[in-house]
């Protein structure tokens, strides 16, 4: 069974366009914040790309689903086998907070504090205005985390596109409350 923050690891809408989802992961800090800025390590649960912690450091994100769970479970439809996004870091205090640009969207806020052996993560995205946008971005940063966790608990995740389908249909009946 996961150590978790609460019985729901559901992200929550803290404003009306802004996903805030916690969860507590076995720590050290240092550990869970090479996950979050070393490309190859971050690779493994969410997008590949190279990071320099420094504030305005481009960052190019790269995002290849399927190959983060064996097996990936079914791709939806329309949604491609790789995808790359430019940002920028936009404060950084390591090992504790990373902020960076995040397409069209408010941006992406990083949080870590420790909290005994284990290591509180808070996720903050803001600004993502378009329904669908918010339903895909929600499901995502969830099912990342959930890829995430298994990796730092050394077991096996599910199959990340099985799980991103089921999480999807899960925010759309919580957001539409």
């Amino acid at each position: 069974m996961t150590a978790m923050l609460t019985d729901d690891t559901y992200g929550t809408l803290s404003e009306p366009a802004t996903l805030t989802l916690q969860r507590l992961l076995p720590g050290p800090i240092e550990r869970v914040w090479a996950y979050l800025t070393d490309g190859e390590l971050r690779r493994q649960w969410l997008a590949a790309g190279a990071m320099e912690e420094r504030v305005g450091a481009p960052v190019e994100f790269v995002w290849r689903n399927d190959e983060l769970t064996d097996p990936p479970g079914e791709r939806p439809e329309g949604m491609a086998e790789e995808h790359r996004m430019t940002c920028e870091v936009t404060a950084v205090d390591g090992p504790h907070s990373l902020s960076v640009s995040w397409g069209s969207t408010g941006g992406v806020t990083f949080t870590l504090e420790e909290q005994g052996d284990e290591v509180l993560l808070t996720i903050v995205h803001k600004r993502i205005e378009d329904v669908t946008v918010r339903l895909n971005v929600s499901a995502g940063w969830h099912a990342h985390v959930d890829v995430l966790e298994a990796r730092l608990r050394g077991t096996t995740p599910a199959p990340h596109w099985d799980n991103w389908v089921h999480l999807r249909a899960d925010y759309t009946a919580r957001f539409a409350r």
